[in-house]
């Protein structure tokens, strides 16, 4: 009788185990200082696209999401030594990156541009950017794109460590622009009192090279559980018109891309 008790105790503590195993968050990694992808509201909570796309994805997986704040250039380092289980933060599909994570299909995609002076006339060659200073943020793809492509054209490439910071030395003149993804700009400088008397400047930049296939989420080397839980996931909000609701909440195109 004590033994069938003992294993009775023993099955009870698996199951209790097992139910455990299954509320274990997700644990996403994401920088909360983009508008409108993600920054921080008056209460201190993330709000944003990235955010509500990941809520969304979390819910189609029957999983409950964690956030973790880190600083972009982190983010693939945290994610390696498993403090976090992806990076939802509108990180581009390269070829650099995916030699240290995997991605999933994208999840939206939109071009890179400058902002500088509003009236800054600036061709396709790019000449006119000779002996200018153009903030960019540290380890993204903008940094690397500015030092190979604007560099070599006499550009200063002056990095940093988030791009609201870079957005207060260009209105302090001390930088001439900034190169970064065309949608955060908008929103997040354009859109924004500070923004007033500046403007996009010379081309798109589209270049799969340095931009990659749009913008995907990020997991460990291998992941593929999570790597096709997610993918799966993206399928079925773009399916059932989440993905729209979402979208048309921050934008009144197709982010999504063609």
């Amino acid at each position: 009788m004590k033994k069938l008790v003992l294993l009775g105790a023993l099955a009870l503590s698996v199951l209790s185990l097992s139910s455990f195993a299954d509320e274990k968050p997700f644990k996403i990694g994401i920088e909360a200082a983009y508008p409108p992808f993600a920054s921080k509201a008056a209460d201190g909570s993330i709000v944003g696209f990235d955010y509500d796309i990941g809520n969304a994805l979390c819910e189609e997986m029957k999983v409950k999401c964690q956030w973790v704040e880190q600083e972009f250039d982190g983010l693939i380092p945290a994610l390696k030594v498993r403090k976090i289980d992806a990076i939802l933060s509108s990180m581009s599909i390269t070829e650099d990156r995916k030699k240290s994570v995997d991605f999933t299909n994208r999840y939206y995609l939109t071009p890179a541009r400058l902002v500088m002076k509003d009236g800054t006339t600036i061709s396709d060659s790019l000449d006119e950017l000779k002996g200018k200073k153009i903030g960019v943020q540290r380890g993204s793809i903008h940094e690397r794109f500015a030092r190979e492509v604007l560099a070599p054209k006499g550009v200063e490439v002056v990095p940093y460590g988030s791009q609201n910071e870079i957005y207060l030395d260009v209105t302090a003149g001390r930088l001439d622009g900034t190169l970064a993804d065309a949608t955060l700009l908008q929103d997040g400088f354009l859109n924004t009192d500070a923004g007033k008397g500046y403007a996009f400047a010379g081309p798109s930049f589209t270049d799969v090279k340095y931009f990659g296939d749009g913008v995907g989420i990020a997991v460990r080397k291998g992941d593929k559980a999570d790597l096709d839980k997610l993918n799966a996931a993206i399928a079925a909000i773009r399916a059932n018109g989440k993905y729209k609701q979402i979208q048309d909440k921050y934008f009144n195109f197709d982010i999504y891309g063609q």
